[in-house]
């Protein structure tokens, strides 16, 4: 039998044919990966906040100006179904979005080690931003006065070349009426750093069970109204 000769388009399609196997079986490989070690058991309670926002800070919404969210678990979308649609996406603008759950202003806000919003703040403003909104005060409850503001006071110095606005927390059932008081801490430190801050907290929201993270109802109704502030 003479030896079988495949013509060159042929081995190329087959080829590329190939290639394109492999990529879509690593991906989904790899997917399932991530999947598994975001929800084993063996996998800590920080390991899979730090996964969570690594996967929100991968979606991008909107067009325009860049606009950089540093938050916690509101802004990462913590129980959600979908928390790329955490309230970061009603913003006007390119949205990009920094959440990580359990972190605040303080120092040690979180038990996850360095993720305070000033720890992170460099990283958030590592491309530039326009506008950089910084939510939260949620976790900030069982932290001293003092520790709220060197928070803050390391916050703004990192961000002292972009625009930022302060959003204050929310009136969370859980956390009332300690988070009150953060809200007032935030907004005295905010006036004299002459940084503009806008109070959340006598918003009426829906809250999922625990009344203190919030429904997709109350994400749509939370993104709103800090986009019209901002517009304000």
């Amino acid at each position: 039998m003479g030896e079988i000769v495949v013509p060159v388009a042929s081995r190329l399609r087959w080829t590329t044919r190939t290639v394109v196997l492999i990529a879509v079986a690593s991906v989904v490989a790899l997917s399932y990966a991530v999947f598994e070690r975001a929800t084993s058991e063996s996998v800590s309670k920080c390991q899979r906040f730090s996964l969570a926002s690594q996967a929100r800070e991968a979606v991008v919404t909107g067009t325009g100006q860049r606009v950089v969210v540093i938050g916690d678990s509101y802004a990462a979308g913590l129980g959600l179904d979908d928390p790329a649609r955490s309230w970061p996406r009603e913003l006007n603008g390119e949205v990009h979005v920094y959440g990580f759950s359990g972190s605040g202003f303080s120092a040690h806000a979180s038990e996850c080690g360095t993720v305070s919003y000033a720890d992170r703040a460099a990283r958030a403003v590592q491309h530039g931003a326009d506008l950089v909104v910084v939510e939260g005060g949620l976790n900030d409850i069982h932290s001293s006065d003092e520790a709220i503001r060197s928070g803050v006071r390391r916050l703004l110095t990192r961000l002292q070349d972009v625009e930022v606005v302060v959003v204050g927390p929310v009136p969370a059932p859980s956390r009332m009426p300690s988070v009150a008081h953060v809200d007032d801490v935030l907004a005295q430190e905010c006036a004299a750093a002459g940084v503009r801050f806008v109070s959340m907290i006598d918003l009426e929201l829906d809250y999922l069970d625990g009344d203190l993270h919030l429904t997709p109802e109350g994400h749509r109704e939370f993104g709103d109204d800090v986009a019209d502030a901002l517009a304000g």
